[in-house]
């Protein structure tokens, strides 16, 4: 199993990004990086549904407190900045 990220400052490889943008759910990782995505996932799409039972397995699946709260954070402030940006129609800049 891969892992997302790396203390070493190795990439992530071509094949695991493929893997990654298709379905992370198959994709080559341990069961704690999917549980990780799918609770990102679920606060991009549902976060009204995360009640404390749902909080309460992820802490049987070895999320600590600080985990679940930097993941919650994280999607937060991506969802927030990306509704800013489509509110105001900020245009993707061509690559």
């Amino acid at each position: 199993m891969r892992s997302l990220g790396s203390t070493e400052g190795i990439p992530v490889d071509d094949d695991l990004k493929t893997q990654l943008a298709t379905n992370y759910n198959t994709a080559d990782l341990s069961h704690l990086n999917k549980l990780i995505l799918a609770y990102a996932e679920k606060i991009t799409r549902e976060a009204h549904s995360i009640d404390q039972a749902y909080v309460n397995f992820l802490k049987s699946n070895n999320l600590s407190d600080q985990m679940i709260h930097d993941i919650a954070q994280i999607a937060a402030y991506y969802a927030y900045v990306n509704r800013i940006a489509d509110a105001l129609g900020v245009e993707l800049e061509s690559e």
